[in-house]
This record gives C-alpha cells, structure tokens and sequence, in this order.
C-alpha cells in the first residue's frame, strides 16, 4: 500500500504523514539530502517534496545548505529534548529494577541519525560504576546497544552509516572492518543480544538488546531504535552474569515497549 494510501486508510492527515516521513529519510541517511534523493527513496512527486521541504524549512524543521541540499534543523532540537526527558521519565523504574536484579549500571539509548545517543541511565551499587553519562553520543560500530540496533536495520543502510562514520579505532578490541562487522551483526541477530568486549572503553563490558515493537503498535516500520544495557567493569561483568543479565534486560525491554505503545 503507497504511503498517501495508508494515511487515507487511517483517517491520518497527507501532508503530514509526507512531512514525517521526509524526516526520518533524512534522519537515517546522515542527516542531509538533496531533493532528487528525497524523491528516490520516498516515491513522492519532486513538487510534493518541494512544497513540504519549504514548509519544513520555514518552520525551521530543515534548513538549507550552501550545496542546496537540505540538513535537519535547529527547531528539532526542542522535540529531542522533550522526548529525552520522557523517555528518561518512562525508562527509569524499568532500569532501576535492572540494577536491582543485577547490581551493574542500567542504560537506555537510541540511535540518532549515525551517533547512538543514551537518553537514560541508573547507576549501579559499586563504588566504580560505568563511565557512560545521559547525553553521550558514541558511534555504533563499537558499543552493545548499537551492535543490536544496527542488527535490527537494513543491511544496505548499516553500510551507508560505516561508510559515512567510518569505523575508528578505539581500543585494541574496536571492530575496524566492515566484513567483520557484518558477521558480529550476524551473531547478535542469531542469539538476540550484542556484547561490547572493552571495544569503546578498555576494560569495560556491556550486554544489549533491543526494545521491540510492542504488538499493540502499528505501522509499515517495525524497526527498533532503542536498546537497553547494563555496562561495568569487565572483571565483574563475567560470563555468568551475562547469562543472567539477558533474560532480565528483554524483560526490561518489553516492559518499556508496552509503556510507548
């Protein structure tokens, strides 16, 4: 079913349902894209998207680049700090029950655009806790949380990312290729959770997975952008603790799912 088609089965508003998704094709390709794009990857006629960027531009949603292509803009920024702090708001019982159960620090975290950014956190009960702090942006290719939403994304887009942010070296651990990487991405979506083995920060272990669609949602995209962790010292994050730590955060994670249904 077209787009247009979908949002007049709904009762939903058209030029809306255009601007929106004009975002999120910008959002998930880097954040800047000429018109010719945004016509290949929505299906929308040129004038369509013409009309709705300019809009989106004087609202201040998009903005203009000297290379005419057009960037997220500055007005977005109230909407993410918003969201932050409801997402923080509505993970927070969730991640202290995570703390609760297995005593290292809990985390939520997005993907935005190319960056994974943690919009939540609980600390855990030691005295050393995670180093990781609410409003960090880290790349992808190197942290659980993002090692599983990427896993949760076309294989084609997860490339265009790396190719985009490149795959720096963080630590002796860092994946750096992206044939590796596509077999770690392999792994994760076979067992259902990704693991950091010190490749952000040395010494540092985190296990994650994926917030699902809850199956009280609809919608054409059912893909996951939030993943929740715990994160601690490699010497207490053991394999014991994994093994346990992976039922209780899948809980966690269909727990804040059903909350944002």
């Amino acid at each position: 079913m077209a787009e247009d088609e979908k949002s007049r089965s709904t009762g939903g508003v058209q030029s809306i349902a255009r601007a929106f998704r004009l975002l999120e094709i910008v959002a998930t390709n880097g954040g800047v894209m000429g018109l010719s794009q945004l016509a290949v990857q929505s299906g929308f006629p040129l004038p369509t998207i013409h009309r709705a960027v300019r809009t989106l531009v004087d609202l201040g949603y998009l903005r203009q680049e000297p290379s005419r292509q057009y960037a997220l803009g500055p007005r977005l920024l109230l909407l993410a700090e918003s969201s932050s702090t409801m997402l923080n708001s509505l993970a927070a019982p969730h991640l202290r029950r995570l703390v609760d159960e297995l005593g290292e620090t809990a985390n939520l975290a997005l993907l935005d655009t190319d960056r994974i950014a943690y919009v939540a956190q609980v600390p855990g009960r030691h005295a050393m806790r995670m180093f990781t702090e609410v409003g960090r942006r880290v790349l992808p290719h190197c942290t659980a949380v993002g090692k599983v939403l990427l896993s949760t994304t076309p294989t084609t887009e997860v490339h265009d990312l790396l190719v985009r942010t490149g795959m720096p070296r963080y630590t002796d651990h860092t994946i750096t290729d992206a044939g590796s990487f596509d077999a770690e991405l392999d792994r994760t979506r076979e067992r259902g959770y990704a693991v950091d083995e010190g490749e952000q920060e040395v010494g540092v272990r985190c296990v994650a997975v994926a917030v699902p669609q809850s199956p009280r949602q609809s919608g054409p995209r059912p893909v996951a952008r939030l993943a929740v962790s715990i994160s601690g010292p490699a010497p207490r994050m053991t394999d014991d603790l994994l093994t346990e730590a992976v039922p209780a955060l899948h809980r966690a994670a269909a727990a804040i799912a059903d909350d944002l249904a």
